[in-house]
Formats: structure tokens, C-alpha cells, sequence
């Protein structure tokens, strides 16, 4: 089996092209969709996330707030790190467990989505990597589009690789200024070569 590493910048289409892979059966994982899972209530990442950053973590009815989590960890690295390290092992449990899965039921090719790829030191696992990008300008106008406030970005953006990074470190990258259908193409040859390695 093909194992694919797919990483990119935050805004720069992984979500997009996430959905389109699983809408045509490609077997995808999307570590932030893990990374939730883990922080539902009851988990146990959960109640250690707590115990690292307080009650006011989570609403009255046990839920993480989100936001309020974001606000702690992105003002403070060592916040951030610490809960790196709460989750960051579990996600990497996680997907490699239906890794596993794929080899036994004899998948050809599956993705990984892990947005902080390189950061973790997982790059080594794949046998390709690719980075979606895309211009500065139009990362942060797709933020703002979110309604993210500029602080927000800068914070968010801080805590990763930067762009020119990520590209410089991928096997292959996929550039989405383009279209959706660009974006696509790209993907089709990308994968093709990675196919044709195995050959």
C-alpha cells in the first residue's frame, strides 16, 4: 500500500480536497476530525486536557469550549505544547491503527491529513508527502473570510511551519490559488506518479 502524507497550511484547500478524495472512495483520514474525537466528553484526553488548563476549558455541560481552549494555547507556546503532547501521541495511535486496517483488507493507496506533518517529525512514515499552498495574500483572505481577526491569524499561522517551508519539505506540492477543478487535476497526476513508483 501507498501511504500518502498530505499536509498545507491552514486555508490553503485540504478540507476541500479531504471531501472530494472520500466522495470518490479514496480512503482518507483527517487527523483534526481525530484530534476532535479525542476531546469529546467522557474521552480521556479530555479530562487530562482539563486537569492541564482548568474547569474553564469546558462548558457546564462537559463540552470542551473550543474557543476559550484556542485563546489559552495560541497566546502561550509552552500552553500549546503541553497539549501537543496530550494529543499529538493519540492521533498517531489512532491512524495508525486503521493503517493497520488498510494493509489487512489490501487498500492500494490511502491519505493521511496531518496539518502539522513536518512539525510532529511524521514525514518519514509516507512513502510521499504533499503540501497545499497557495499565496500569502490569498491564505489570509480566506481566513478573514472565516471571520478571523487579524490577531488571530497571526497567532494561528505562528504555530506552524510557514508555507515556504512545508513546500520546500513535500515531495509534491498541489497549488490552490486555482479552481476546485485545478486543485483536482493536480491531485490526479500527483497520485498517478505516486502509483506508477509502485510499479
Amino acid at each position: 500500500m501507498k501511504l500518502v502524507g498530505l499536509t498545507g497550511g491552514i486555508g490553503c484547500g485540504k478540507s476541500f480536497l479531504c471531501g472530494h478524495l472520500r466522495g470518490v472512495g479514496m480512503p482518507v483520514i483527517d487527523t483534526d476530525d481525530l484530534a476532535r474525537q479525542l476531546l469529546l466528553p467522557g474521552q480521556p484526553a479530555l479530562e487530562l486536557v482539563r486537569q492541564q488548563f482548568g474547569d474553564e476549558i469546558c462548558s457546564a455541560d462537559g463540552t470542551l469550549d473550543r474557543i476559550r481552549l484556542s485563546q489559552i494555547v495560541f497566546q502561550d507556546p509552552d500552553a500549546l505544547k503541553r497539549l501537543e503532547q496530550v494529543l499529538h501521541p493519540r492521533i498517531r495511535e489512532s491512524w495508525e491503527e486503521t493503517v493497520h486496517l488498510w494493509n489487512q483488507q489490501g487498500i492500494s493507496i490511502g491519505v493521511i491529513v496531518i496539518p502539522l506533518l513536518f512539525e510532529t517529525g511524521a514525514q518519514d512514515r509516507f512513502d510521499a508527502t504533499i503540501s497545499m499552498a497557495c499565496s500569502l495574500a490569498t491564505q489570509r483572505r480566506r481566513l478573514r473570510e472565516r471571520g478571523w481577526g487579524e490577531d488571530h491569524i497571526h497567532q494561528r499561522l505562528s504555530a506552524q511551519w510557514s508555507l515556504a517551508s512545508k513546500v520546500a519539505a513535500s515531495d509534491y506540492i498541489i497549488w490552490t490559488d486555482t479552481n476546485f477543478a485545478a486543485t483536482i487535476l493536480q491531485w490526479e497526476i500527483i497520485r498517478q506518479r505516486i502509483t506508477d513508483k509502485s510499479e
